[in-house]
C-alpha cells in the first residue's frame, strides 16, 4: 500500500490539467513529484541475505525463492488468523481487538508442531531481546 498523499490526483491521473500555454505570462512549471517508498510486497529480497550469513557459498533459483516466498505468505496468515481468533475469544470479559505477543506466542505453538513450534517460539525470544537492547 502507498503512503498518504501519493497516490495521484484524479486531476493528474485523468490528465485533464489545464495547458499552461494558454497562459503566455506563467510558464511552464513542474511540480516536484513526491517520492513515495513502497513497502515490499513480497519478503524476497530477504532470503538470499539469510541464506549467505548461513552458508556463504550457496545461491537459490528465482522458483525457490518464489516457492519459500509462498510458504512464508501462508504462515504468516495462519498465525495471523490464529492470533486473532485467540484474540476475540479470550476468556472473561478481556476480549480485546489487538493481538499481543501472548497470542502470537499461542497461534505458534498451535500451528507448527512438536521441535519446530518450540524452537521458532524460542528464537523469536531471542531476537526481540536482541532489538530491545538495540534500542
Amino acid at each position: 500500500m502507498a503512503e498518504p498523499g501519493c497516490e495521484p490526483s484524479s486531476e493528474e491521473s485523468l490528465g485533464t490539467e489545464e495547458p499552461s500555454a494558454a497562459d503566455p505570462k506563467s510558464p511552464k512549471q513542474k511540480q516536484p513529484r513526491r517520492q513515495c517508498r513502497r513497502r515490499p510486497d513480497s519478503f524476497t529480497i530477504y532470503f538470499p541475505r539469510v541464506l549467505k550469513q548461513v552458508h556463504e557459498g550457496l545461491s537459490l533459483s528465482k522458483k525457490a525463492v518464489s516457492v519459500i516466498d509462498s510458504f512464508v505468505k501462508d504462515i504468516f496468515e495462519r498465525i495471523a488468523d490464529e492470533a486473532a481468533r485467540l484474540a476475540r475469544s479470550t476468556k472473561g470479559s478481556n476480549k480485546h481487538s489487538t493481538i499481543s505477543s501472548g497470542e502470537i506466542q499461542t497461534a505458534v505453538r498451535l500451528l507448527l508442531p512438536g521441535e519446530i513450534g518450540k524452537h521458532a517460539v524460542s528464537e523469536a525470544t531471542k531476537a526481540i531481546i536482541r532489538y530491545t537492547l538495540r534500542q
